[in-house]
């Protein structure tokens, strides 16, 4: 089985993001779980990836259009399309999530990639079965969480049938809750690794 963790655990808080506790949680129990499956991460601080301009645009479009999909430009989507597991990590950032992830989204949502159409709509490509949005917050979790959302409709465009979400919210509501909180949401994301 080959699992991708998409790593966007940035945090002013350093080695002691709450974000990168949570898919510790997840992701040593998992292993735990399934040693001998092959682990890809992608790091994304250390990739640095560059927003799409008209230019990139055009040069991937035209690179589409003689279905050159080898080229290096599709290669996350590449790698995003043939994962059989995926787990996202990241924190809740403006309502949503870091820039950095967004544009992680734009080089993976690769038409004749990921997903393609046809007269009928858009399908998905990819092979996962399932992917793990996992986030935490300093405000409680709202209906309808933009992040949370944007990955459950992701996977649909994608065809990911089954998508799951943590959300460790109230991180920061100053009531001394938040341990147990965190504790709680750690706790959860191990359960969901049991079943994933």
């Amino acid at each position: 089985m080959q699992f991708l963790f998409v790593d966007c655990c940035i945090s002013r808080r350093g080695k002691n993001s709450r974000t990168r506790a949570l898919c510790n949680a997840f992701m040593d129990r998992y292993r735990e779980l399934h040693p001998d499956d092959l682990y890809e991460v992608v790091e994304l601080q250390r990739l640095n990836l560059k927003p799409f301009c008209q230019t990139s645009l055009d040069d991937r479009d035209a690179l589409a259009a003689v279905k050159a999909y080898d080229a290096p430009i599709f290669a996350l989507a590449r790698q995003f399309r043939d994962a059989d597991r995926i787990v996202v990590g990241a924190p809740f950032w403006d309502l949503s999530f870091p820039a950095m992830l967004r544009i992680y989204i734009e080089y993976i949502s690769a038409g004749g990639v990921t997903f393609f159409c046809d007269e009928k709509g858009i399908h998905g490509a990819c092979k996962a079965g399932r992917l793990a949005y996992l986030t935490t917050g300093g405000d409680l979790e709202r209906e309808n969480s933009l992040g949370v959302e944007n990955w459950r409709q992701l996977c649909a465009q994608f065809g990911i049938p089954r998508y799951d979400y943590i959300f460790a919210g109230g991180l920061d509501l100053g009531d001394g809750r938040e341990p147990e909180r965190m504790a709680q949401a750690c706790a959860q994301a191990r359960k969901l690794a049991e079943e994933f």
